[in-house]
């Protein structure tokens, strides 16, 4: 659970705030009544949960790249923040092969950046890096991975993501060791979802725009195994760890946030479910590729966010589901999305209005 105590009045340097997961994690930090200072690219999508919630209204932001470090030690001195989360990244395993020179720079080098940024800061006490599931070493073979198991990755997003872990190692190590340092972490989700989410290539935003445009959609590996959660769960995740790391050092390194086993399925699965939840006709068709490789099963073993920080998923695979076909139909309908995605937010988790 999520003290909102802790969080009053809380100032959070939230890097990729316009993108999907940070968009939703910032309503929820000033919800809980934080003072959120963002930091990233703008908007893709003009429909962006960034967008259509309006969260610009409600927070301080610079729209600027995490590769200019200039840029970015000058804006989080400017914010003199309490605690980093940084989420700012480029999330995808098909457009790192089209861009692997920009995927590396962007996640590993901007992870330099955020920590080189945030070294200097007397006032930073917590630095949450989010990283990625897919920064484990995927022999195939299904097993969940856990913290301690190997890191690596054969594509260039997961291979960035395992760099990244790597690099916050060191400057944890290196150069918040002292006493009274930040206290620095990572944080390991799985296959996210939910409403403003426009990414290509993702399945679920893939089927709703698909289905939003009364086409067919296509489907690459409908055998695949993922670990699916709506995008809140990890969020809360993320915010109850930096809630213990303020208090205890022992909660440093890596912590893994996925769904529990009954929402580790198959894409044809999530696909049967997005059809039924939607209806008005929506179809998928098989895409035959050819395809650059993607790990045929991932899933995550959570077992210690569990028992050490007594976090668990709110929602199940269902309805987080509902809750994201629910979103993309309210905004075919025209409402007003930020009172929606408020409404959705207070769902999940009860967060009283700051």
């Amino acid at each position: 659970m999520t003290d909102p105590a802790f969080w009053r009045g809380k100032k959070v340097f939230l890097t990729g705030h316009t993108g999907f997961k940070g968009a939703w994690a910032s309503l929820l930090l000033r919800r809980l009544g934080a003072d959120v200072y963002g930091y990233a690219l703008p908007p893709t999508h003009q429909s962006a949960l960034f967008v259509a919630a309006r969260i610009a209204d409600d927070i301080k932001h610079r729209v600027a790249d995490i590769r200019d470090l200039r840029t970015l030690r000058s804006a989080m001195a400017e914010a003199e923040p309490d605690i980093v989360i940084h989420m700012a990244a480029q999330a995808l395993v098909r457009p790192s092969y089209e861009e692997p020179v920009e995927t590396f720079a962007t996640n590993v080098m901007g992870t330099v950046h955020v920590l080189e940024a945030a070294r200097p800061l007397r006032s930073v006490q917590v630095i949450l890096n989010v990283t990625s599931d897919k920064c484990y070493e995927n022999n195939g073979m299904g097993a969940a991975f856990g913290e301690g198991d190997r890191l690596g990755g054969d594509d260039p997003y997961s291979n960035s993501k395992a760099c990244a872990e790597f690099v916050t190692h060191s400057y944890r190590h290196s150069f918040f060791n002292a006493t009274g340092a930040a206290r620095v972490a990572t944080a390991r989700a799985g296959n996210v979802f939910g409403g403003g989410d426009w990414a290509r290539d993702r399945l679920v935003p893939d089927a709703m725009q698909a289905f939003l445009a009364g086409e067919a959609l296509r489907i690459r590996n409908p055998n695949s195994v993922r670990p699916w959660q709506h995008a809140l769960d990890p969020v809360l995740g993320y915010l109850s760890l930096v809630e213990r790391l303020a208090g205890n050092e022992r909660f440093v390194g890596g912590w893994n946030f996925g769904p529990d086993a009954a929402s580790e399925v198959p894409v044809g699965t999530v696909v049967d479910h997005l059809i039924a939840l939607w209806g008005d006709g929506a179809r998928w068709t098989a895409d035959a590729g050819p395809h650059p490789h993607e790990a045929a099963y991932l899933r995550l073993d959570c077992a210690k966010a569990r028992s050490e920080l007594g976090w668990t998923p709110r929602l199940d695979l269902a309805q987080g589901l509902r809750l994201t076909v629910d979103w993309y139909k309210a905004l075919r309908e025209g409402r007003d999305l930020r009172s929606f995605s408020l409404d959705q937010l207070d769902q999940v988790t009860g967060a009283a209005q700051a």
